[in-house]
């Protein structure tokens, strides 16, 4: 093979392995659907409502949002503007331990009788102890209203919602790595996605050298 073609393949391998660096996720999350079974003023109740867990970097930690996408209890009298508040529990697994509280924001419009309360997305902050992989998984739901307190808990042992690679605080400074990879800062989706690009260019300067050294050697083989 002339030294020309190794040339192109060695250049084409290098810009390859960098658009896989890129592309090499941080995290792994998915929608998981979770069975509330919840305990109300007036008996029973339960829904399934899809949970989403997102971890934006903050600091020393991670600020979490948790999602519902759909309602998962109902009032027999209608909640006026500001009636209902939320919160919940997330519990970690992996090297983490123990739950984090995530609350939100009462709600913002009247909720009529006997239709699916919907909750505004709910946050908290996390900060890891330990470094390894961190999973967060939907835990108890408790809703305030009118006096009364509503839990709800997941009877169908949900799958975590979000799995995270973290540093813990007694290190440099928490940080999100790509699974088996180098670590790499993490300050919020942005960062990260140059610091990725940042390693990708690294490796292709490296098989640029290789191309160098590839073309020089072939010169001298030439003469």
């Amino acid at each position: 093979m002339s030294y020309q073609k190794r040339t192109a393949l060695a250049l084409a391998a290098a810009v390859a392995g960098s658009v896989v660096l890129i592309a090499a996720p941080a995290a792994h999350a998915s929608v998981v659907d979770v069975d509330y079974q919840c305990r109300t003023p007036i008996g029973p109740k339960g829904a399934v409502s899809p949970i989403d867990i997102k971890a934006v970097k903050s600091g020393s930690g991670y600020q979490l949002t948790m999602s519902f996408q759909k309602g998962v209890s109902s009032s027999p009298v209608e909640l006026g503007k500001g009636a209902m508040n939320p919160s919940a529990l997330i519990k970690l697994g992996g090297v983490g331990e123990g739950t984090v509280s995530v609350s939100g924001p009462a709600n913002s419009a009247a909720i009529p009788a006997n239709t699916p309360i919907r909750i505004n997305d709910l946050t908290g902050k996390y900060t890891p102890k330990k470094s390894g992989k961190v999973t967060f998984t939907a835990g108890v739901l408790t809703i305030k209203a009118l006096g009364t307190t509503t839990t709800c808990t997941p009877r169908n042992n949900p799958k975590p919602s979000l799995e995270l690679d973290v540093t813990g605080a007694s290190g440099s400074g928490s940080r999100a790595t790509p699974s088996g990879g180098d670590e790499l800062p993490r300050t919020g989706p942005l960062d990260s996605a140059l610091a990725l690009g940042t390693l990708g260019g690294t490796v292709l300067l490296a098989g640029a050298a290789g191309v160098l050294w590839l073309t020089r050697r072939g010169q001298r083989t030439a003469s």
